[in-house]
C-alpha cells in the first residue's frame, strides 16, 4: 500500500524534502539547505514551521461528550475550561490484557462540555477514535476527521513576531486556543503548544487551505529566518525535552507510572480505562522508571540498546537517543531496573555496537525549557 500524503506534499517536494514512511505517511525527515541541524538550531535561536498533518484529529460531540471522555481518557478534563488544551493518555481498559498501557498520548482541545476535538498519533488515531466510538453512549458521536484538517506548527523564540505578521491570534496562555482567521485561511485554530521545549503554535486548517496557510507563514517569516523543518529536527528537539514518543517512552507495555507520566493521570476521578490497574502499580511502586542519559564520552546512544552499571550487568534498555544539537554530544532516554537503585548522576555505560559507552543518569530536559 502506498504511503499516505499530507496536503503539502507538493510543497515538500519543490523545497527539496528527503521523504521517509513515518507511521504509514509519506513526510519530510529534513530539508535541502541544512538538513536537521539547521533545522534544529533555527527553532532553538529563532523560528521554524514543521507539517504535522500526520497527527490525527477526530470530534466527540453530542450532549455530555466531554464527561464521557472524562471517563475514558487519564486526565482531568475538570482542570481545564473551554478554550484550552490537555495532554491527556488512552490507556488499556482495566479486564483487557496489558490493563494500564498506553494506546496513545494525545491533546484534547475542550471548544465546550458538549464539543470537543481530538489530536492523536498518526499510528494509534483509528484505534483510539474506534475505542472511543464503541464505547460512547447514544447521541455522542466521534467522527475521524483525519482528511479534513491539515496541522501545522510554528515553533520557536519568534513563533509569536510571525503570527502577528500573519494577523494570527498568538497572545495565549499556554495549552489555550483560540479560532481566528490569517494568511488567506477561512479559519484557523491556533494552540499554544508543541513538541520542541520552545515558545510555539499548532495550527489547525482545513486541509483544502493548508497550502496557503504554509506560504504565507514562509512570507511572514523571511526577514525573521523561519525555516521548513522536517521530522528528524522534531525528534532531537523532543528529546532534548525528554517529551516522550509513543511506541518508544510509552506504549502498551510502557505504562504512565513507568514512564513518569502520572502527572497526566487524574488519579482522584473514579472511572478512567486503566485505572485499578495504574493504582495498584502506583502503590507497589513500578518495576522500572524512565530517566535521561547524557553521554560523557563520543558514544551517542539509541533506542534499543543496553545500559550496564558498573559491574557490566544490565540494568536497562535505552528508548530514544540521539546527538544533541545543542549540547554537542550524545543524550538518550532509558527505562531503568527500579531495583538496581540507579539515582541521578549516577555513572552508567550504553553498550552502543559492543562497546560500552560512558553516560550520567540525569533528569530531562537536557535543556531549558521555553514552552511556557
Amino acid at each position: 500500500m502506498s504511503p499516505l500524503t499530507s496536503p503539502l506534499h507538493d510543497r515538500h517536494l519543490a523545497a527539496g524534502a528527503k521523504l521517509a514512511d513515518f507511521s504509514g505517511w509519506s513526510m519530510p525527515i529534513e530539508y535541502a539547505g541544512g538538513g536537521v541541524l539547521a533545522e534544529h538550531a533555527a527553532v532553538r535561536e529563532g523560528v521554524g514551521l514543521f507539517d504535522v498533518s500526520h497527527l490525527g484529529t477526530g470530534t466527540v460531540r453530542g450532549p455530555g461528550a466531554a464527561a464521557f471522555l472524562d471517563s475514558c481518557l487519564t486526565n482531568d478534563l475538570s482542570r481545564i475550561g473551554p478554550g484550552q488544551a490537555q495532554y491527556t493518555l488512552c490507556c488499556v481498559p482495566d479486564g483487557e490484557p496489558q490493563a494500564g498501557g498506553v494506546v496513545d498520548d494525545l491533546i484534547v482541545y475542550l471548544h465546550g462540555p458538549d464539543d470537543v476535538l481530538l489530536v492523536p498519533n498518526a499510528a494509534n488515531a483509528a484505534e483510539v477514535l474506534g475505542r472511543l466510538a464503541d464505547a460512547a453512549p447514544a447521541g455522542i458521536t466521534v467522527e475521524d476527521r483525519h482528511a479534513e484538517v491539515a496541522v501545522l506548527a510554528v515553533q520557536g523564540r519568534r513563533a509569536l513576531q510571525v503570527l502577528e505578521l500573519l494577523g494570527v491570534p498568538g497572545e495565549i496562555g499556554y495549552m489555550s486556543f483560540v479560532t481566528g482567521t490569517g494568511g488567506g485561511a477561512a479559519e484557523v485554530t491556533v494552540c499554544r503548544t508543541g513538541y520542541t521545549g520552545e515558545h510555539g503554535y499548532e495550527l489547525l486548517v482545513g486541509a483544502d487551505r493548508a497550502a496557503e496557510l504554509w506560504d504565507a507563514l514562509l512570507e511572514a517569516g523571511a526577514d525573521l529566518g523561519i525555516r521548513p523543518c522536517g521530522l528528524g529536527a522534531r525528534d532531537t528537539l523532543r528529546t532534548e525535552m525528554g517529551y516522550p514518543l509513543h511506541g518508544h517512552e510509552l506504549s502498551r507495555d510502557i505504562t504512565p507510572v513507568q514512564a513518569r507520566a502520572g502527572w497526566a493521570v487524574g488519579w482522584r476521578k473514579p472511572a478512567f480505562w486503566g485505572r485499578e490497574a495504574l493504582l495498584a502499580e502506583k502503590e507497589a511502586s513500578p518495576a522500572r522508571l524512565l530517566w535521561g542519559l547524557r553521554a560523557t564520552g563520543r558514544g551517542i546512544p539509541r533506542p534499543g540498546m543496553a545500559v550496564l552499571d558498573a559491574a557490566g550487568q544490565r540494568v536497562g534498555e535505552t528508548t530514544s537517543g540521539t546527538f544533541s544539537p545543542t549540547l554537542k554530544t550524545g543524550i538518550g532516554l532509558a527505562l531503568l531496573d527500579a531495583s538496581a537503585g540507579i539515582a541521578e548522576g549516577a555513572e552508567l555505560s550504553v553498550d552502543v555496537r559492543g562497546r560500552p559507552q560512558p553516560v550520567e543518569v540525569v533528569r530531562p530536559p537536557f535543556v531549558p525549557s521555553h514552552v511556557r
